[in-house]
């Protein structure tokens, strides 16, 4: 899987749309874009960064599961 398939993935799992997630962590929308449909790579140190966020502040639906 490369990172962009796994950017989809994670975005899907918090169950957010585009927009907000590029809200919530604050990148812009064209970037993520670019990344989800391959034109551009995503720095592997930021994939990382933002899974952690995700599952430290329960967004993704695993996270959520664990806490119940």
């Amino acid at each position: 899987m490369n990172s962009g398939d796994y950017l989809v993935e994670l975005r899907k799992n918090t169950g957010m749309n585009r927009r907000e997630f590029c809200e919530y962590f604050e990148i812009p929308y064209r970037t993520v874009t670019d990344w989800e449909l391959g034109h551009r790579k995503m720095p592997d140190y930021l994939l990382r960064l933002i899974t952690y966020k995700a599952k430290m502040e329960n967004l993704t639906k695993e996270g959520n599961q664990k806490n119940e």
